[in-house]
């Protein structure tokens, strides 16, 4: 469990928890999983092959910032929680519809890197996530996903995925998300267009 859910089992201001730990009083044992500050003993399990687990987080706008911080959270406890001794961090910020995310692919070009687990499917790949992960089967290295329920209709899905690249072409990709949701409300019925 993270710091903060410690302190608040306990009954313990999160500051005053801070403190301790930096101070290195707290009465349990800590350690840290990047910026996250985990409570009990660090996992010394590893991942099957032997290679390292990375749990990687993203999103696409710096307005989101504050996002990926509780998203690395959600996903390196879950793996602590299966016995997954986590290995590095690696967070990043930008758009998935350019394919420009270098820390993305420096991961998957790094071939000790064994395991990555994501939140969801989309925190890996917008689009072609089973090529990508097909890829990494081949080469004995997989993906782990915390969430998957996600929407199961797969033409739903596919549709999404045409239109969004679409929009992308026609008016931009800042503008390529919100005309997709407005379409897909639109067609199903689901909200003001």
């Amino acid at each position: 469990m993270n710091l903060k859910e410690w302190a608040a089992s306990t009954g313990v201001a999160y500051i005053a928890a801070r403190r301790q730990y930096a101070a290195g009083t707290l009465p349990v044992p800590t350690y840290r999983v990047g910026r996250l500050v985990l409570v009990g003993e660090p996992v010394t399990g590893t991942a099957p092959g032997g290679g390292q687990v990375v749990v990687y987080a993203w999103v696409s706008s710096a307005e989101q910032e504050a996002d990926l911080e509780r998203q690395v959270a959600r996903v390196t406890v879950w793996a602590t929680e299966q016995k997954f001794s986590v290995d590095r961090v690696v967070t990043e910020v930008g758009s998935a519809l350019n394919g420009h995310r270098e820390k993305f692919l420096a991961l998957l070009r790094d071939a000790q890197v064994s395991t990555i687990v994501v939140e969801h499917r989309g925190r890996f790949a917008r689009f072609g996530a089973e090529g990508v992960e097909a890829a990494l089967s081949a080469q004995g290295r997989r993906l782990l996903v915390v969430d998957p329920a996600e929407v199961d209709d797969d033409l739903v899905r596919d549709v999404t995925e045409i239109l969004t690249s679409l929009c992308a072409r026609r008016y931009g990709r800042r503008a390529a998300a919100n005309r997709v949701r407005r379409a897909v409300e639109a067609a199903t019925g689901g909200g003001p267009v």
